[in-house]
């Protein structure tokens, strides 16, 4: 069966970059003046025994972040990105995550073993940390995890002769393992960001600067020298690897740190009748100038470059030319980062073969620019990571760099400390649940982002969610009935709850011929379905018919029938109630800007938008504040156009209605709020059968408790998607924290740790 030359017989519309993809990112803690942290992992992070994305390495101070499987880079990443910001948010105030390979200064005793619950993973531990040493543990890089697509595998195995698939698929893997080694020295010479150790470190270390010492035999993260596992064959690779355990070379599998390793069994042996699932390619460097140690050319660059492999003859790939492409790996790791790359005419044959592939298979431009950048750093050290590396290093040190890239990468990370990196897009609640998910170890899937669908599962234990708060805790009738005005007050009427009076219509002109009603009378104009306050005009003082009608016309665009209610005077509060228990409250302020005697309104709400926690679709704490007809007709009424001049200390509000997601301001005062209240809000919630909601109370005093035979408040609205966000990220008040017991109640087995 031959192998080669399979890649060129595929139709040239055949999804070439069909492909499986797995990150696994480590680093050191570190404190704030850029020591060794001598804290333990981080106790909000939850278990590590079952933990699917945050888990420590070697040691206690080794934090290691590992992606699920993704169907392409740019997910792979964004993964990353969002459980890398999970973990820098949980760090001590004081701690950052280092962002280079090699370890700042430090020694073995500021380094602790993993506290891990599993007797036989401490066990090995200990024993590395005597073959290798505690400070080459240190060491950290990234593990990028291969598979090529179903698809493109089955493509492939139609076009060989070969009969069994499994030994096909292991025969693809193990040609794709030799050609890695094979061209090993490439990758270290474009990617390798370790051109030197701290003081210290190594009793007997280089004493100028190199490309990679994390890639060298000498100096790596590597096994001994009498290591030598065969990739001849996949039948050659299990015997020697078990014959390195049988003689205690190695004590099991995982302590073999090749470049490249085959993975998806437990025990080497099992590929041979389960199949080779993916490749685990372990020499990267972390990439100090990317936030997140790896960059998207990179990971694309890397995809490319394995095609290539796959395109090429492997029949050079003999046990004596690996053995002559570790000396060559040897002596590109250890050269000057600014010295060019020796022999570049063996990278030729690699560069074409990109090439090729990119025009047998018709791949975009971009594909053309990675050559191209790739071409241009072979030419110019300078263009490759330890040559831009190089520049930074200060008296044979990388210390002072290290540490400011690390203070930078996390304050980026944490300045929207509401927002999940890499889903901003998403709704803001459902960003918040999905960090706690990913911090609290609870395995997440997006099933639909634009739906805000969730799926959530721990074990054996599966929950999907949606927008944040809907779950199977909720039958699929209740937020119907919530979404539906008319209907929820007529459950809580009927229930003996106080709601406003008011009449419901299909039609503009009934609501218009029922205005002579109205015309001595405060009123409220609302869509029967709505959410976010979209489409309500608030009339506390009478109103005019004409801007009765134009109100009309706004609630009309949002619904096809109409509420008008008698506008109940007080201060309306949000009640967060979460399985009969009310967990929050909020006031919220109606849209509004306070003079200062120079700016116009409009300018005022420019000012005011500025607010970083202000933004646009749900995406932000506060929303951004609008000057459209609802604002404008507000602003009439109290006789102001947006070109007016406010004086200094003078207060307009723009709307009535109070709504956070239309610039409204958040206030929290749960601790103030009467229990009475709370208890009330709470008979309500379960009157219309949620588990989850906001409850919307109007009450005209606060200091006096809650009553139904004299009824002292009244209730305007049970909402079933009531925006988690704005209860914890207020603009005043101490917020409350709600998301992580939504998971509490939905996973109860999970144990949620908080901070102390």
């Amino acid at each position: 069966m031959v192998l080669d030359f399979l890649l060129q017989k595929l139709s040239r519309t055949t999804n070439i970059l069909d492909a499986s993809f797995g990150l696994e990112r480590e680093g050191l803690r570190i404190t704030s003046r850029g020591k060794i942290a001598s804290s333990d992992h981080p106790q909000v992070l939850g278990s590590r025994s079952f933990h699917p994305y945050i888990q420590t390495d070697f040691s206690e101070q080794q934090m290691e972040c590992i992606t699920p499987v993704s169907q392409s880079t740019t997910e792979a990443r964004r993964r990353l990105m969002a459980i890398f910001d999970v973990a820098q948010s949980s760090l001590d105030k004081d701690q950052y995550i280092w962002p280079l390979s090699m370890p700042p200064h430090a020694k073995e005793e500021d380094f602790q073993i993993a506290k891990l619950e599993d007797p036989a993973a401490l066990s090995y531990r200990k024993k590395i940390s005597r073959s290798y040493g505690v400070l080459r543990q240190a060491i950290s890089g990234i593990h990028y995890n291969f598979g090529l697509g179903d698809d493109l595998i089955q493509k492939l195995f139609e076009l060989s002769d070969e009969e069994d698939k499994i030994n096909f698929i292991n025969l693809l893997y193990m040609k794709l393992a030799r050609q890695y080694l094979r061209y090993q020295w490439l990758l270290t010479y474009l990617f390798s960001a370790s051109p030197l150790a701290e003081k210290g470190f190594y009793e007997n270390g280089p004493q100028k600067i190199v490309r990679g010492l994390r890639s060298s035999q000498a100096y790596g993260y590597i096994n001994k020298k009498s290591v030598q596992v065969s990739y001849d064959s996949l039948e050659a690779y299990i015997d020697s690897l078990e014959k390195a355990i049988a003689s205690k070379e190695l004590s099991r599998e995982r302590e073999f740190y090749s470049a490249v390793r085959l993975r998806g069994s437990q025990h080497s042996r099992d590929y041979l009748t389960k199949g080779i699932t993916y490749l685990e390619l372990r020499n990267f460097d972390i990439d100090p100038f990317d936030d997140l140690g790896i960059s998207q050319k990179t990971l694309d660059s890397v995809h490319l470059i394995l095609l290539a492999l796959l395109w090429l003859d492997d029949s050079k790939s003999d046990h004596q030319y690996l053995e002559d492409a570790k000396t060559l790996n040897e002596e590109v790791a250890l050269s000057d980062p600014l010295e060019k790359l020796p022999h570049p005419a063996k990278a030729a044959e690699l560069m074409e073969a990109m090439t090729a592939l990119i025009e047998h298979f018709q791949l975009p431009d971009y594909y053309r620019e990675l050559i191209q950048a790739m071409a241009e750093a072979i030419s110019d050290p300078k263009l490759t990571i330890a040559g831009k590396l190089s520049t930074q290093i200060t008296d044979h040190s990388l210390a002072a760099f290290g540490l400011s890239r690390a203070q930078k990468i996390h304050l980026q990370s944490t300045s929207a400390p509401y927002a999940l990196a890499g889903y901003e897009s998403m709704e803001l609640s459902t960003q918040m649940i999905m960090f706690d998910a990913i911090q609290k170890g609870i395995n997440l899937e997006i099933l639909d982002e634009n739906d805000q669908f969730l799926k959530l599962w721990h074990k054996k234990h599966l929950e999907y969610l949606k927008n944040g708060n809907m779950s199977s805790k909720d039958s699929y009738i209740v937020p119907l009935a919530m979404a539906n005005k008319t209907v929820t007050k007529k459950i809580l009427h009927q229930a003996g709850f106080p709601t406003p009076k008011g009449q419901e219509f299909a039609k503009k002109q009934e609501a218009l011929n029922y205005y002579p009603q109205l015309t001595d009378s405060p009123m409220v104009v609302k869509p029967k379905s709505t959410n976010f306050g979209l489409g309500i005009s608030i009339f506390p003082k009478p109103s005019s018919q004409s801007d009765y009608e134009k109100a009309l016309d706004i609630a009309f665009a949002e619904d096809s029938h109409v509420l008008v209610e008698e506008y109940i005077s007080g201060t309306e509060y949000r009640f967060f109630i979460l399985d009969g228990k009310c967990e929050a409250v909020l006031l919220r302020l109606a849209a509004n800007v306070v003079g200062d005697g120079i700016h116009t309104i409009k300018e005022l709400v420019e000012i005011k938008n500025q607010n970083p926690l202000r933004g646009r679709d749900h995406r932000s704490p506060l929303e951004k504040i609008q000057l459209g007809k609802i604002e404008k007709l507000m602003l009439a009424q109290e006789g102001y156009t947006e070109n007016s001049l406010l004086e200094k200390g003078k207060q307009v509000f723009l709307r009535q209605n109070s709504n956070i997601s239309t610039g409204g301001d958040s206030v929290d005062v749960t601790d103030q709020m009467d229990p009475s209240y709370k208890k009330l809000a709470a008979q309500m919630a379960e009157t219309m059968g949620a588990w989850v909601c906001g409850v919307d109370l109007i009450i005209p005093n606060i200091q006096q408790k809650a009553s139904l035979k004299e009824p002292n408040c009244h209730c305007i609205e049970v909402n079933f998607n009531p925006s988690m966000y704005m209860h914890t990220y207020c603009q005043e008040g101490p917020g409350q924290v709600i998301t992580p017991k939504i998971l509490q109640a939905l996973f109860p087995e999970v144990p949620i740790y908080k901070e102390d």
